[in-house]
């Protein structure tokens, strides 16, 4: 597994022009694999918008490194870079504890008739990660006042167009802490990803030494 990074070139308005919802960037993603496209090989790749110092920045994990040339296609021109991500994660142990990221879709399905609902309520998001970590295998650590210690980064509704129709998905970025509990599920989880939406954004999520 490789993870990517490229800074996101909003001083060229004619490219950037072209983002102007989800499956735009979904697209920026798929075309930054060129052997896969022409190889008909529809791997998934898990990717988000990050926010660091007033830049933004795509995120990308993949099995497969991509082409950085494509992957520069609307980012600022040499600060595409990838590294080896699976050999951070076989590194990883039982126990420890990590400060992280993730942006996700939180929702929930009706089990009767299968609609999707994304709540609005900033309760309902910060529960849709608790009730959650337990089988991602990790806990979310609590501070020296007895308060979990993450937080929600944005909350946005950002824009899918898809099969001519215009749809609004929650999207919420969390930080904070965590300790792993359990060390296959949460191999998965990195490797993977969860919840709604990985295509469009959602469901990655990093980890970087507490």
């Amino acid at each position: 597994m490789y993870l990517s990074r490229v800074e996101i070139n909003f001083d060229n308005h004619r490219r950037i022009r072209d983002l102007t919802h989800l499956g735009a960037y979904h697209n920026w993603v798929e075309q930054s694999f060129p052997e896969e496209i022409e190889q008909h090989i529809r791997n998934r790749h898990l990717w988000r918008i990050d926010e660091l110092n007033h830049k933004k920045y795509l995120l990308v994990l993949s099995e497969s490194k991509p082409n950085l040339e494509k992957l520069e296609f609307y980012g600022v021109p040499g600060t595409a870079m990838t590294k080896r991500y699976d050999t951070m994660v076989e590194g990883l142990n039982v126990g420890e504890t990590y400060q992280f990221r993730l942006t996700a879709n939180p929702s929930y399905k009706e089990s009767k008739t299968g609609i999707v609902h994304q709540p609005r309520a900033m309760e309902f998001h910060q529960q849709w990660l608790l009730q959650r970590a337990d089988k991602l295998g990790f806990e979310i650590l609590r501070d020296a006042s007895g308060n979990y210690a993450f937080e929600i980064v944005t909350k946005e509704e950002p824009y899918l167009i898809k099969n001519n129709k215009k749809f609004r998905l929650s999207k919420t970025t969390y930080q904070g802490y965590l300790k792993i509990t359990n060390l296959e599920k949460f191999k998965k989880t990195l490797m993977q990803g969860f919840g709604r939406e990985k295509a469009f954004g959602m469901g990655l999520m990093t980890i970087m030494p507490a």
